[in-house]
């Protein structure tokens, strides 16, 4: 059994990788006006490289492959539709070459997302018909599969018929299937709603997705204040491997401003919080780097003493 499916078996602390799109801008790869950090496959790809080699370095052991911005509906309208399979295989290799690097037999999750291409990822406008965006998460997934990943991780899902069509793409692949759901709270406070949807209940897209079958269940993406509510609601309904990791920061299409960035030791401060709400996968999501991830490393001790402290 690899050791990543051991320690999740096991209900250890399993720790992933922080940021890649944001870490890739941070270490001055172009950022494209359409497909944000997925260009980076083309023109970046030893950034790619270094940047994963670097968290493996800092103690994950589940490294994200760059291709949250590089599906098959985002590639072509970048004009690289036809070369979608072989890029996304390709970001594969590139974390491969990243293990290989460092010596260290971590595991791949192939990163999938419904974002739109251009300024505005969330696609309220429906730029991407539903049939397009189907037929982009069955090639993405299989692409991911074919690329030899150890997991799928789809991250950013915040509604409940294009997530729900991205799932079981996932799902067909065979591989264990990571779901990542991003939230924010209400512009009155008063409940949860979708990172970017906030017509959308946090409450339907759980009830949406769950059913459908993941193997794990993160809440990404999204701000430290809201996780651990968000992670009640998860539980409600989820009682399999549980996980976090949070933002920080804001995006203006297609750079990152890294303001307001959690400290490394603030980090492991809520992630003890979160364990002690049975989270056992921790990690960094946009605007959190190698530093979040090796202060996370550190702290093993104290977030295994966090366990079964409740909220």
């Amino acid at each position: 059994m690899p050791a990543w499916k051991d320690k999740l078996d096991r209900g250890d602390i399993l720790i992933i990788d922080g940021a890649m799109g944001t870490e890739l801008e941070r270490r001055g790869a172009e950022m494209h006006k359409l497909t944000w950090a997925g260009a980076a496959l083309i023109k970046h790809p030893e950034i790619i490289v270094d940047a994963h080699a670097d968290y493996i370095h800092a103690g994950a052991e589940v490294i994200i492959t760059n291709t949250f911005g590089a599906s098959p509906h985002m590639l072509n309208a970048m004009g690289y539709g036809d070369r979608a399979a072989e890029l996304i295989s390709g970001a594969v290799d590139l974390a491969k070459r990243a293990r290989d690097k460092t010596g260290r037999d971590v595991a791949i999750a192939g990163s999938i997302s419904t974002m739109a291409a251009g300024g505005d990822l969330a696609d309220p406008g429906n730029r991407h018909s539903d049939e397009e965006i189907e037929d982009s998460m069955n090639l993405m997934a299989r692409a991911l599969a074919d690329g030899g990943c150890d997991m799928i991780a789809l991250e950013m899902m915040q509604d409940t018929i294009r997530a729900a069509t991205a799932l079981e793409a996932a799902k067909g692949t065979g591989l264990p299937v990571w779901l990542g759901l991003t939230c924010a709270r209400s512009k009155d406070g008063s409940e949860l709603v979708a990172f970017d949807y906030p017509d959308i209940r946090f409450d339907d897209v759980v009830d949406a997705l769950i059913p459908i079958g993941p193997d794990v269940v993160s809440v990404m993406h999204s701000d430290v204040d809201v996780t651990s509510v968000a992670l009640e609601r998860v539980k409600r309904d989820w009682s399999g491997p549980l996980g976090t990791y949070p933002e920080a920061g804001y995006f203006e299409m297609p750079h990152w401003n890294f303001v307001d960035i959690i400290e490394p030791s603030d980090l492991v401060e809520r992630a003890k919080q979160w364990v002690s709400q049975d989270v056992t996968i921790l990690g960094g999501c946009c605007g959190l780097g190698p530093d979040h991830i090796r202060a996370l490393d550190a702290a093993r001790p104290q977030l295994e003493a966090a366990r079964g402290v409740g909220p």
